[in-house]
């Protein structure tokens, strides 16, 4: 009887996790759709509220290291000025990855389609949940 109580116990405890696992996944992919949709209507703004609003923010892409939610805004609206530089684009999610209870790895591959001449790289990304939401902490694109 104790041994049938563990196992169930044991069960129900794995369920949980799973399910925590799938939900915390299900919003990070959410927050990408959010993204690409921002960023295909022009909008940056809307597109970097997928990123942490805080200092410590960090974006590394082709001109190295930027640090904190202003900069990184700063750089995309320098480099992505307006819809022909921004064009199109698309999220491939290639693995999400759970590290802790407050930490998920995510690597993928976006694509801008473009009058300028299309575009490609793959991103990692690592989202933390802070104060019960995800956010970017950290994204290195290339």
């Amino acid at each position: 009887m104790r041994s049938s109580i563990f196992i169930l116990l044991c069960f129900l405890t794995y369920s949980f996790s799973v399910q925590s696992q799938t939900h915390a996944e299900k919003q990070i992919r959410d927050i990408l759709a959010l993204q690409v949709k921002a960023w295909n209507n022009g909008d940056l703004d809307g597109f970097m509220n997928g990123y942490w609003q805080n200092d410590s923010l960090m974006y590394i892409g082709k001109s190295g290291v930027t640090y904190g939610y202003g900069s990184t805004l700063a750089t995309y609206k320098k480099n992505y000025g307006d819809t022909s530089r921004m064009g199109k684009l698309t999220f491939t999610i290639l693995h999400v990855k759970r590290l802790s209870p407050k930490y998920y790895h995510v690597l993928g591959k976006w694509s801008l389609k473009r009058a300028a001449g299309d575009v490609a790289g793959y991103y990692t990304l690592i989202f933390r949940k802070i104060r019960g939401e995800w956010v970017i902490v950290s994204d290195h694109s290339s």
